[in-house]
């Protein structure tokens, strides 16, 4: 199973954030240990550089690059994936693009805590909570 995780619950475990930690960290772990397939979008990568630049040093970006590198594959943008982005029209071109990276990459889910900015999206959007409640139930 192929997931695309967006910024927020990446941002959650690298900054520890409740109530969410607990979840979010438990999607990363299901990627972590093969038991789902985890892509991030070097976009989310860049902001999450750009949100965090206050709190860490660059030595401390390229060591989080180098772990997340090990758990994660960091998918490309493309001038397509722009273009296609703003042909849909959404309102968040961020949004957008992570949309149609997840497509791009055949993502069964994309892993959100903002599932409402997915409502046009044709792949299924999940908070880690959602996420994880689906996969217990499908698992029993």
């Amino acid at each position: 199973m192929r997931l695309l995780i967006d910024g927020n619950v990446v941002l959650d475990v690298l900054m520890m954030r409740e109530p969410f930690f607990p979840d979010s960290s438990a999607v990363w772990k299901m990627c972590e240990t093969n038991m789902a397939n985890g892509s991030i979008s070097v976009l989310t990568f860049m902001n999450l550089a750009y949100i965090m630049r206050k709190d860490i040093d660059p030595d401390k970006v390229k060591d989080i690059y180098n772990k997340m590198s090990q758990i994660f594959s960091f998918e490309n943008l493309n001038n397509a994936d722009l273009y296609n982005a703003l042909s849909l029209g959404w309102h968040d071109y961020e949004d957008a693009v992570q949309y149609i990276t997840a497509q791009r990459i055949r993502a069964d889910y994309i892993i959100t805590r903002n599932v409402k900015d997915f409502e046009k999206s044709s792949i299924t959007a999940l908070t880690p909570v959602e996420f994880l409640k689906r996969i217990r139930n499908d698992n029993q």
